[in-house]
């Protein structure tokens, strides 16, 4: 009995910081339904859905703590969690988390399609800076507002109604690093979920990167991943212009091979949909990336134990 399941990456072209959370949370949902008229159960939103990526700016006090999570679902988000489970569909959702501790992560959870939270992940690779940039438009200011996530890449089984597929998330700038994958990788993964507000820019500064590399760059790393893994790899934006910055589009979703079978067309809300066998990971899984045939992690050793790249040191005669 093969494993279909139908998964639409809802991109979201820009928030902008006088949007209120009604209307955004509004988008969403308008998102989520078409998706759903369409036959998917699975819905990724992406990072930071319910706010514009407020790291751009440096804020203080009570306006930063307006862009944070105390709880999830809240008042404020309620409604997306009642929709999705009025419809039976699940979702993937960024969104910054404020902790009873007083902690700060970028997060994003996966829910079922009766509104329960299946996991939570916490984005590990945070870009960017402590300190703002001296005389720059906008930042990137994760390492000032967010923690370093804590909660490893926990692999974890969606629903019997899915197919009961092994997922695993990571939060935008996470999946350029092919360790994350590779650890997921080592549970199974079938299929990888993540959300981002990718800059069309180079966000610290620097001009040899424009739109169109940056998206080339998102997609390459989602497909090139998918298939070193041998999983679905669901991308998801938030992009266009927001409050004068832009941000890049590029969803798509990627099969095990490393294809794209489906990609967003615009900087705008927008539904993608695949129907994903999840049984194509057999492939690979099997095949080229059987780990437990061919990995020799004797041999990795730098991977875990140097952080920064060290030259080798030079012969002398």
């Amino acid at each position: 009995m093969p494993r279909i399941l139908r998964v639409a990456a809802a991109q979201m072209g820009p928030t902008q910081r006088k949007d209120s959370r009604p209307q955004t949370l509004a988008r969403m949902i308008a998102l989520l339904e078409q998706a759903a008229a369409q036959g998917a159960k699975l819905v990724v939103f992406p990072e930071l859905a319910f706010t514009t990526f407020f790291p751009r700016w440096l804020l203080e006090g009570a306006e930063l703590d307006t862009y944070f999570e105390t709880e999830l679902p809240g008042p404020a988000t309620q409604p997306l969690f009642d929709r999705a489970r009025e419809l039976g569909v699940g979702f993937y959702v960024g969104y910054a988390e404020k902790t009873p501790e007083g902690k700060h992560f970028n997060s994003a959870v996966t829910v079922g399609p009766d509104g329960a939270i299946l996991q939570k992940y916490r984005k590990v690779h945070l870009p960017g800076s402590v300190e703002p940039r001296p005389n720059a438009r906008f930042q990137q200011l994760e390492k000032r507002y967010f923690e370093y996530g804590d909660l490893g890449f926990p692999a974890f089984y969606g629903p019997e109604g899915w197919g009961a597929p092994v997922l695993g998330m990571l939060v935008c700038n996470d999946r350029r690093w092919p360790e994350a994958w590779r650890v997921y990788g080592l549970q199974g993964l079938e299929m990888l979920l993540v959300g981002y507000n990718s800059a069309a820019y180079d966000p610290n500064g620097g001009e040899t990167e424009d739109a169109g590399l940056r998206t080339f760059h998102s997609q390459l790393s989602a497909q090139s991943n998918a298939y070193m893994n041998a999983a679905w790899a669901v991308a998801v934006a938030k992009a266009g212009d927001e409050d004068g910055s832009g941000l890049i589009g590029g969803s798509c979703i990627v099969d095990p091979n490393g294809r794209i079978v489906a990609e967003a067309k615009t900087l705008a809300d927008e539904v993608i949909l695949a129907d994903c066998d999840l049984d194509l990971c057999a492939q690979g899984k099997e095949k080229m990336f059987n780990f437990a045939q061919h990995r020799r992690p004797e041999m990795y050793g730098l991977i875990t134990s140097r952080t920064g790249a060290e030259k080798p040191a030079r012969k002398v005669g």
